[in-house]
């Protein structure tokens, strides 16, 4: 197995917000609307934390220079540019930044002025991702946002106006689907104003419910009236042919772009590739080794007194590969006597017209395969664990034979 290369992405976990989305189960931390973030108590939390998110990004070990750069959270546009602008420098000292490097920041339309944008697009950011979710004040309240769909168009054309002045050079839209009582017209609705705000990516997400959320506690009360499989496969068919003939391509399950605009950063999560991960509860995947930090700040602090050591790994295992994989439009190619076992469990998926084959590569068909994809996704857990179950199963000697075999 040849060793893996260094990383040339980075994550950077912001996990401040206003307040929990009930749909959320990420690492966040809650400051409260009333408090303003950039001053009081709501500053001294952050600027807390971020002297530990600097401090881990320091001890990292050297590694080529980045060609992308995600800051997510939580709600990072609540960072100062200032302090943003300093953390693109800690990953310059420590890295260094490619020319042109793709530099994402998630910001959140209750979270900033067009000033904020500007000055943050100033630091060094050139991408952004608008977490609007919805165009409807009733379901932005249901899902527990705190900005309204004033908000979310007042930012979308700030976000078209840098774009087009050439200050920024992408931006995405995130949008939910399958919300509780969804209708085929009320999305269509929601697809009309996304295409309306002439944003060049799309992510469309399906609403998933976590445990321990409060979307789940309503789920468990039989509150949650989320929409019939028929109904959520034909509005993710809608949402790909819609969103097709407005020029925007889908080039993963949950994501469409216009040319030149597909996110170069998540490419490199679905593509096998490693990355670097700073920050609470954030993971990191370098030179083949997966490692999460804690998802709250105290044991975060704990964790970085003594970090595990950096073990070379053998690359991401077969089954993730295969999963992330197949959420891209280019698909898997599948090798050796796995490939072909797993080839013969995916065959009926092909008959069914969820799956196609062409040129060697497995590929999930768009719409139909894209919208059933768990049921694809399913047979290469199941596969994987049946793996698992025979190498466990087998003498000592014919698993050795297997660890040292043809890569």
């Amino acid at each position: 197995m040849p060793y893996p290369p260094p990383p040339r992405s980075a994550y950077l976990h912001i996990p401040f917000c206003h307040r929990r989305c009930y749909y959320c189960d990420f690492a966040v931390v809650p400051l409260g609307d009333r408090v303003d973030a950039r001053e009081g108590p709501g500053s001294r939390s952050i600027e807390d934390y971020l002297r530990l998110l600097h401090r881990e990004i320091a001890s990292a070990a050297s590694g080529p220079p980045l060609s992308t750069v995600y800051i997510g959270g939580g709600t990072p546009s609540l960072l100062t540019a200032d302090q943003i602008a300093e953390l693109l420098a800690a990953l310059r000292r420590q890295f260094g930044l490619q020319p042109g490097a793709e530099i994402t920041l998630e910001m959140d339309p209750a979270s900033f002025d067009q000033a904020q944008l500007v000055a943050v697009l100033a630091a060094g950011v050139n991408r952004i991702s608008l977490g609007g979710q919805s165009f409807d004040d009733a379901v932005l309240i249901d899902l527990g946002r705190r900005h309204r769909r004033a908000d979310l168009l007042e930012a979308c054309r700030w976000m078209h106006a840098a774009h087009q002045d050439g200050d920024l050079q992408s931006w995405s839209l995130d949008l939910i689907q399958n919300l509780p009582g969804q209708t085929f017209e009320h999305w269509d609705d929601q697809l009309d104003q996304a295409i309306g705000s002439q944003a060049p990516h799309l992510s469309v997400y399906d609403l998933s419910v976590e445990p321990g959320t409060v979307f789940a506690r309503r789920a468990e009360r039989a509150e949650l009236d989320l929409p019939e499989e028929d109904l959520a496969v034909r509005l993710m068919a809608h949402t790909s042919a819609r969103l097709a003939a407005a020029g925007l391509s889908r080039y993963e399950i949950s994501n469409h772009a216009r040319p030149g605009h597909a996110s170069r950063h998540n490419r490199v999560y679905w593509s096998g590739a490693g990355w670097w991960g700073f920050g609470m509860g954030a993971t990191s995947a370098v030179r083949g080794e997966r490692l999460a930090r804690p998802r709250t700040r105290e044991a975060y602090r704990r964790w970085l007194e003594a970090p595990p050591p950096l073990n070379a790994g053998s690359g991401m295992p077969l089954d993730e590969l295969l999963l992330v994989g197949l959420r891209r439009r280019e698909g898997v190619v599948l090798t050796g006597r796995d490939g072909q076992a797993l080839e013969e469990r995916w065959r009926p998926f092909l008959e069914q017209g969820l799956l196609q084959k062409c040129s060697g590569r497995w590929q999930l068909r768009d719409p139909e395969g894209m919208a059933l994809s768990n049921r694809v996704l399913l047979e290469v857990v199941l596969w994987w664990e049946s793996v698992q179950q025979s190498t466990s199963a087998a003498p000592p000697q014919t698993a050795a034979a297997r660890e040292s075999g043809p890569g």
